[in-house]
């Protein structure tokens, strides 16, 4: 199967753009704890890690083929990394709301939802079936996590 490069990118940066947000907002990173936080910036520099040696293998192609084994390999780590982020940062969503006002929560909120959306369309596209349908567009997910194609 043959996928757009500036794709898979844009799905790495919506997730580490997502771990950005919602560690900047300081009432959600302050009742997280410093475990939660060292686990989320943790899984972020892995998803940097797995990205950057992607963007370095794929170069200036448009596109690249799946079933190589090396693309496979990284798109893989990828996606486990953008499934590791949206994991951890929906856990730290759902102690903090039981914990803070539910106001300061909804750009959190909105966030972690487009992350979820952004995962479940990369998920379609490498012909696996999410577990959750998305929340809103591609489109949509992208602006809200600042990613631009």
């Amino acid at each position: 199967m043959r996928l757009n490069v500036a794709k898979i990118k844009a799905y790495g940066d919506a997730g580490l753009n997502a771990v950005t947000t919602i560690l900047s907002i300081g009432a959600v990173s302050s009742v997280i704890g410093s475990s939660s936080v060292a686990a989320i910036e943790t899984a972020r520099v892995a998803l940097q890690n797995a990205l950057t040696e992607f963007s370095n293998s794929a170069g200036s192609n448009v596109t690249i083929t799946y079933d190589s084994t090396s693309f496979k390999s990284q798109i893989d780590s990828i996606l486990e990394g953008l499934q590791n982020v949206a994991a951890l940062l929906g856990s730290a969503l759902s102690r903090a709301s039981s914990m803070t006002s539910g106001s300061i929560l909804v750009n959190a909120s909105t966030t972690v939802s487009a992350l979820k959306t952004v995962l479940s369309v990369f998920e379609g596209v490498l012909g696996i079936v999410s577990v959750s349908a998305p929340l809103m567009t591609e489109e949509q997910a992208f602006r809200i996590l600042h990613v631009s194609l």
